[in-house]
Protein backbone atom coordinates (compact mmCIF):
# COMPACT_ATOMS: atom_id res chain seq x y z
CA UNK A 1 0.00 0.00 0.00
CA UNK A 2 1.40 3.45 -0.96
CA UNK A 3 2.27 5.66 1.87
CA UNK A 4 -0.43 8.98 2.09
CA UNK A 5 0.86 11.92 0.30
CA UNK A 6 2.67 14.62 2.20
CA UNK A 7 2.23 18.05 0.04
CA UNK A 8 5.21 20.33 1.54
CA UNK A 9 3.87 23.42 1.95
CA UNK A 10 4.96 26.35 -1.11
CA UNK A 11 6.05 29.99 0.11
CA UNK A 12 7.47 31.19 -3.19
CA UNK A 13 4.03 32.73 -4.05
CA UNK A 14 4.07 34.94 -0.89
CA UNK A 15 5.89 38.82 -2.07
CA UNK A 16 6.58 41.29 0.17
CA UNK A 17 4.14 43.85 1.12
CA UNK A 18 0.33 44.07 2.93
CA UNK A 19 0.06 40.72 2.50
CA UNK A 20 2.63 39.46 3.95
CA UNK A 21 2.49 42.16 7.07
CA UNK A 22 -1.24 40.96 7.46
CA UNK A 23 0.00 37.32 7.15
CA UNK A 24 2.60 38.38 10.43
CA UNK A 25 0.18 40.57 12.10
CA UNK A 26 -2.17 37.29 12.01
CA UNK A 27 0.42 35.42 13.74
CA UNK A 28 1.41 37.75 16.11
CA UNK A 29 -2.24 38.05 17.37
CA UNK A 30 -2.91 33.88 17.12
CA UNK A 31 0.51 34.03 19.00
CA UNK A 32 -0.39 36.45 21.64
CA UNK A 33 -4.39 34.23 22.00
CA UNK A 34 -2.54 30.96 22.38
CA UNK A 35 -0.09 32.66 25.34
CA UNK A 36 -3.19 34.22 27.18
CA UNK A 37 -4.96 31.06 26.68
CA UNK A 38 -2.21 29.35 28.17
CA UNK A 39 -1.99 32.14 31.14
CA UNK A 40 -5.79 31.45 31.36
CA UNK A 41 -5.09 27.72 32.16
CA UNK A 42 -2.81 28.28 34.62
CA UNK A 43 -5.43 29.93 36.68
CA UNK A 44 -7.86 27.36 36.52
CA UNK A 45 -7.72 25.21 39.56
CA UNK A 46 -6.03 21.47 39.03
CA UNK A 47 -8.05 18.66 39.19
CA UNK A 48 -8.42 16.85 42.88
CA UNK A 49 -6.49 14.15 42.63
CA UNK A 50 -6.09 13.29 46.17
CA UNK A 51 -7.69 10.13 46.26
CA UNK A 52 -6.50 8.97 42.85
CA UNK A 53 -5.09 5.22 43.86
CA UNK A 54 -3.31 3.02 41.22
CA UNK A 55 -5.45 0.49 41.63
CA UNK A 56 -9.48 0.65 42.28
CA UNK A 57 -10.61 0.42 45.97
CA UNK A 58 -12.93 -2.39 46.51
CA UNK A 59 -15.39 -2.06 49.63
CA UNK A 60 -16.43 -5.60 51.27
CA UNK A 61 -19.43 -5.27 54.09
CA UNK A 62 -19.75 -6.55 57.25
CA UNK A 63 -22.12 -9.23 58.62
CA UNK A 64 -26.12 -7.51 57.64
CA UNK A 65 -24.59 -5.74 55.32
CA UNK A 66 -25.41 -4.63 51.86
CA UNK A 67 -24.55 -2.27 48.75
CA UNK A 68 -27.38 -0.33 49.08
CA UNK A 69 -30.42 -0.74 51.25
CA UNK A 70 -33.42 1.48 50.26
CA UNK A 71 -31.38 3.89 48.79
CA UNK A 72 -29.06 4.38 51.04
CA UNK A 73 -25.48 3.08 50.94
CA UNK A 74 -23.94 1.00 53.88
CA UNK A 75 -20.74 2.79 53.15
CA UNK A 76 -22.47 6.06 53.36
CA UNK A 77 -20.90 8.93 51.07
CA UNK A 78 -17.77 7.09 51.65
CA UNK A 79 -17.67 5.63 47.91
CA UNK A 80 -18.55 9.05 46.14
CA UNK A 81 -16.13 11.23 48.17
CA UNK A 82 -13.33 9.06 47.10
CA UNK A 83 -14.51 9.02 43.31
CA UNK A 84 -14.92 13.15 43.50
CA UNK A 85 -11.35 13.14 44.16
CA UNK A 86 -10.04 10.55 41.79
CA UNK A 87 -10.27 7.48 42.89
CA UNK A 88 -11.77 4.17 41.18
CA UNK A 89 -14.12 2.56 43.39
CA UNK A 90 -16.64 -0.12 43.89
CA UNK A 91 -18.85 -1.76 46.02
CA UNK A 92 -19.65 -5.20 46.17
CA UNK A 93 -22.09 -7.52 48.12
CA UNK A 94 -21.31 -11.17 49.39
CA UNK A 95 -23.95 -13.43 51.47
CA UNK A 96 -25.40 -10.85 54.59
CA UNK A 97 -25.23 -14.31 57.72
CA UNK A 98 -22.89 -16.85 56.71
CA UNK A 99 -19.15 -18.05 56.66
CA UNK A 100 -15.76 -15.97 56.36
CA UNK A 101 -14.87 -18.98 53.64
CA UNK A 102 -18.02 -18.88 51.70
CA UNK A 103 -18.27 -15.16 52.07
CA UNK A 104 -14.91 -14.73 50.51
CA UNK A 105 -15.41 -17.07 47.93
CA UNK A 106 -18.52 -14.34 46.70
CA UNK A 107 -15.99 -11.95 46.75
CA UNK A 108 -13.36 -13.01 44.66
CA UNK A 109 -15.27 -14.12 41.73
CA UNK A 110 -16.62 -10.04 42.03
CA UNK A 111 -13.08 -8.98 42.51
CA UNK A 112 -11.63 -11.19 38.86
CA UNK A 113 -15.02 -8.90 37.55
CA UNK A 114 -13.83 -6.05 38.53
CA UNK A 115 -9.77 -6.68 37.33
CA UNK A 116 -11.33 -7.71 34.04
CA UNK A 117 -13.46 -4.60 33.54
CA UNK A 118 -10.99 -1.91 35.21
CA UNK A 119 -8.13 -2.94 32.98
CA UNK A 120 -6.06 -3.45 36.57
CA UNK A 121 -4.49 -6.08 37.73
CA UNK A 122 -4.71 -5.81 41.19
CA UNK A 123 -7.31 -4.11 43.37
CA UNK A 124 -7.17 -2.40 46.96
CA UNK A 125 -9.44 -4.14 49.36
CA UNK A 126 -10.85 -2.12 52.13
CA UNK A 127 -13.62 -4.37 54.62
CA UNK A 128 -14.79 -3.44 57.41
CA UNK A 129 -16.31 -6.14 60.63
CA UNK A 130 -17.16 -9.56 59.28
CA UNK A 131 -15.60 -7.93 55.97
CA UNK A 132 -12.27 -7.93 57.25
CA UNK A 133 -11.50 -11.72 57.42
CA UNK A 134 -13.45 -11.36 54.39
CA UNK A 135 -11.28 -9.70 52.18
CA UNK A 136 -7.99 -11.94 53.88
CA UNK A 137 -9.82 -14.63 52.01
CA UNK A 138 -8.93 -13.36 48.89
CA UNK A 139 -5.70 -12.03 49.90
CA UNK A 140 -4.78 -15.19 50.53
CA UNK A 141 -6.09 -17.68 48.42
CA UNK A 142 -5.45 -14.80 45.14
CA UNK A 143 -2.53 -12.51 46.81
CA UNK A 144 -1.59 -11.98 42.47
CA UNK A 145 -5.29 -9.94 42.12
CA UNK A 146 -4.66 -7.82 45.52
CA UNK A 147 -2.36 -4.71 46.27
CA UNK A 148 -3.46 -3.76 49.69
CA UNK A 149 -6.00 -5.45 52.58
CA UNK A 150 -7.55 -2.47 54.87
CA UNK A 151 -9.61 -4.02 57.85
CA UNK A 152 -11.94 -1.88 59.47
CA UNK A 153 -13.05 -2.98 63.06
CA UNK A 154 -12.46 -6.45 61.68
CA UNK A 155 -12.80 -9.37 63.43
CA UNK A 156 -9.32 -10.22 63.11
CA UNK A 157 -9.05 -12.52 66.49
CA UNK A 158 -12.58 -12.72 66.83
CA UNK A 159 -15.29 -11.00 69.41
CA UNK A 160 -16.29 -10.95 72.63
CA UNK A 161 -20.02 -10.84 71.58
CA UNK A 162 -19.87 -13.79 69.61
CA UNK A 163 -18.13 -15.72 71.92
CA UNK A 164 -21.10 -14.77 74.61
CA UNK A 165 -23.61 -16.05 72.23
CA UNK A 166 -22.04 -19.34 71.23
CA UNK A 167 -22.24 -20.41 75.64
CA UNK A 168 -25.97 -20.50 74.50
CA UNK A 169 -26.24 -23.95 74.24
CA UNK A 170 -27.13 -24.75 70.35
CA UNK A 171 -30.46 -26.96 71.17
CA UNK A 172 -31.77 -24.12 73.65
CA UNK A 173 -35.47 -22.63 72.74
CA UNK A 174 -33.15 -19.22 73.47
CA UNK A 175 -30.32 -20.10 70.65
CA UNK A 176 -33.12 -21.27 68.45
CA UNK A 177 -34.95 -17.82 68.95
CA UNK A 178 -31.68 -15.91 68.64
CA UNK A 179 -30.52 -17.98 64.92
CA UNK A 180 -34.11 -17.71 63.54
CA UNK A 181 -34.09 -13.88 64.20
CA UNK A 182 -30.68 -13.54 62.95
CA UNK A 183 -31.21 -14.80 60.04
CA UNK A 184 -34.54 -13.44 59.34
CA UNK A 185 -33.05 -9.92 59.35
CA UNK A 186 -30.60 -11.21 56.76
CA UNK A 187 -33.13 -12.71 54.70
CA UNK A 188 -34.72 -8.85 55.15
CA UNK A 189 -31.85 -6.75 54.49
CA UNK A 190 -31.42 -9.57 51.31
CA UNK A 191 -34.81 -8.65 50.26
CA UNK A 192 -35.11 -4.58 50.97
CA UNK A 193 -31.52 -4.36 48.87
CA UNK A 194 -32.85 -5.35 45.83
CA UNK A 195 -30.27 -7.87 45.35
CA UNK A 196 -30.71 -10.47 42.58
CA UNK A 197 -27.93 -12.72 43.96
CA UNK A 198 -28.87 -16.37 45.72
CA UNK A 199 -27.70 -15.56 49.10
CA UNK A 200 -27.96 -18.44 51.79
CA UNK A 201 -28.17 -16.87 55.56
CA UNK A 202 -26.35 -19.64 57.90
CA UNK A 203 -26.09 -18.13 61.36
CA UNK A 204 -24.51 -20.88 63.03
CA UNK A 205 -21.63 -20.75 60.28
CA UNK A 206 -21.90 -16.73 60.65
CA UNK A 207 -21.33 -17.03 64.84
CA UNK A 208 -18.94 -19.41 64.57
CA UNK A 209 -16.77 -17.56 62.27
CA UNK A 210 -16.80 -14.79 64.49
CA UNK A 211 -15.68 -16.23 67.83
CA UNK A 212 -12.08 -16.62 69.58
CA UNK A 213 -12.21 -19.92 68.96
CA UNK A 214 -13.05 -20.10 65.24
CA UNK A 215 -11.01 -16.84 64.33
CA UNK A 216 -7.91 -18.53 65.48
CA UNK A 217 -8.52 -21.15 62.91
CA UNK A 218 -9.62 -19.12 60.20
CA UNK A 219 -5.96 -17.31 61.24
CA UNK A 220 -3.85 -20.92 61.14
CA UNK A 221 -4.68 -20.72 57.16
CA UNK A 222 -4.52 -17.09 56.35
CA UNK A 223 -2.19 -15.65 59.17
CA UNK A 224 -0.76 -13.15 56.83
CA UNK A 225 -0.72 -9.49 58.93
CA UNK A 226 -2.18 -11.03 61.67
CA UNK A 227 0.18 -9.85 65.07
CA UNK A 228 1.99 -12.33 66.92
CA UNK A 229 0.75 -10.27 70.07
CA UNK A 230 -1.88 -10.10 71.80
CA UNK A 231 -1.94 -6.08 70.68
CA UNK A 232 0.79 -5.88 68.39
CA UNK A 233 1.38 -4.45 64.75
CA UNK A 234 1.17 -7.62 62.03
CA UNK A 235 4.03 -7.79 58.60
CA UNK A 236 3.23 -4.53 57.05
CA UNK A 237 3.35 -6.63 53.69
CA UNK A 238 3.16 -10.47 52.87
CA UNK A 239 3.61 -11.91 49.13
CA UNK A 240 3.58 -8.31 47.39
CA UNK A 241 0.10 -7.48 49.35
CA UNK A 242 0.19 -4.38 52.26
CA UNK A 243 -1.70 -5.09 54.93
CA UNK A 244 -3.33 -1.88 57.14
CA UNK A 245 -6.37 -1.79 59.72
CA UNK A 246 -7.68 0.86 62.04
CA UNK A 247 -11.11 0.50 64.68
CA UNK A 248 -12.86 3.05 66.90
CA UNK A 249 -13.35 2.55 70.64
CA UNK A 250 -16.19 4.49 71.59
CA UNK A 251 -19.32 2.35 72.01
CA UNK A 252 -21.63 5.59 72.14
CA UNK A 253 -20.86 8.72 70.35
CA UNK A 254 -24.01 10.94 69.63
CA UNK A 255 -27.02 11.11 72.07
CA UNK A 256 -29.23 11.48 68.17
CA UNK A 257 -27.45 8.41 66.89
CA UNK A 258 -29.88 5.58 67.35
CA UNK A 259 -27.35 3.28 66.84
CA UNK A 260 -25.36 3.85 69.90
CA UNK A 261 -28.11 1.91 72.21
CA UNK A 262 -26.76 -1.26 70.16
CA UNK A 263 -23.28 -0.89 70.83
CA UNK A 264 -23.60 0.30 74.29
CA UNK A 265 -25.62 -2.82 75.11
CA UNK A 266 -23.43 -5.43 73.18
CA UNK A 267 -20.14 -3.92 74.58
CA UNK A 268 -21.39 -4.78 77.99
CA UNK A 269 -20.51 -8.46 76.65
CA UNK A 270 -16.61 -7.65 76.88
CA UNK A 271 -14.23 -7.68 79.96
CA UNK A 272 -14.51 -4.48 82.18
CA UNK A 273 -11.82 -2.03 80.72
CA UNK A 274 -10.97 -3.50 77.14
CA UNK A 275 -11.73 -1.09 74.99
CA UNK A 276 -14.29 -1.85 71.99
CA UNK A 277 -16.15 0.02 69.57
CA UNK A 278 -19.64 -2.12 70.99
CA UNK A 279 -19.17 -4.90 68.91
CA UNK A 280 -15.29 -5.36 68.12
CA UNK A 281 -12.41 -5.56 70.55
CA UNK A 282 -9.71 -2.45 69.83
CA UNK A 283 -7.10 -5.55 70.14
CA UNK A 284 -9.14 -7.72 67.99
CA UNK A 285 -8.79 -5.58 65.16
CA UNK A 286 -5.53 -5.01 64.55
CA UNK A 287 -3.87 -6.15 61.38
CA UNK A 288 -0.60 -5.07 59.70
CA UNK A 289 0.13 -1.26 59.80
CA UNK A 290 -1.96 -0.14 63.26
CA UNK A 291 -2.99 3.17 61.65
CA UNK A 292 -5.02 4.11 64.80
CA UNK A 293 -7.29 1.65 67.31
CA UNK A 294 -8.76 4.74 69.34
CA UNK A 295 -11.08 6.72 67.21
CA UNK A 296 -13.63 7.96 69.11
CA UNK A 297 -16.58 6.11 67.04
CA UNK A 298 -18.53 2.82 67.48
CA UNK A 299 -19.43 0.10 65.33
CA UNK A 300 -21.49 1.86 62.65
CA UNK A 301 -19.85 5.20 63.21
CA UNK A 302 -16.61 3.61 61.22
CA UNK A 303 -18.66 3.37 57.98
CA UNK A 304 -20.53 7.20 58.47
CA UNK A 305 -23.73 5.43 60.25
CA UNK A 306 -26.01 6.35 61.17
CA UNK A 307 -26.48 8.21 58.32
CA UNK A 308 -23.45 10.11 59.21
CA UNK A 309 -24.53 10.92 62.80
CA UNK A 310 -21.02 10.81 64.17
CA UNK A 311 -19.21 12.36 67.07
CA UNK A 312 -18.66 15.75 66.60
CA UNK A 313 -15.67 15.73 68.70
CA UNK A 314 -13.48 12.87 66.43
CA UNK A 315 -12.46 13.75 62.78
CA UNK A 316 -15.43 13.02 60.27
CA UNK A 317 -14.97 9.45 59.03
CA UNK A 318 -15.19 10.15 55.57
CA UNK A 319 -12.26 12.22 56.37
CA UNK A 320 -10.30 9.23 57.45
CA UNK A 321 -11.23 7.42 54.13
CA UNK A 322 -9.51 10.19 52.86
CA UNK A 323 -6.56 9.95 53.93
CA UNK A 324 -5.92 6.41 53.68
CA UNK A 325 -6.51 6.42 50.19
CA UNK A 326 -4.24 8.98 50.13
CA UNK A 327 -1.76 6.69 51.79
CA UNK A 328 -2.12 4.10 49.13
CA UNK A 329 -1.65 6.47 46.68
CA UNK A 330 1.67 7.97 47.90
CA UNK A 331 2.38 3.83 48.77
CA UNK A 332 2.37 3.49 44.81
CA UNK A 333 -0.96 1.36 45.33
Amino acid sequence: MNAPLRLKPRLSHLRPGKPLAALCLGSSLLMAGSAHAGFLDWLKPKPDTYTQTRYPIVFGHGLYGFDKLLGIDYWYGIPNELRRSGATVYTTEVAEVNSTELRGEQLLEQVEEIVAISGKDKVNLIGHSHGGPTIRYVAGVRPDLVASVTTIAGVNKGSALADFLNTIPKDSPQFSIILTLGESLGKVIHLLSGSQANHVQDGVAALGAMTTEGSARFNQRFPDGIPDTACGEGAYSVAGVNYYSWSGASPSTNILDLSDLITKTSALTFPKGVATDGLVGSCSSHLGQVIRDNYRMNHLDEINQLLGLTSLLETDPVTVYRQHANRLKLTGL
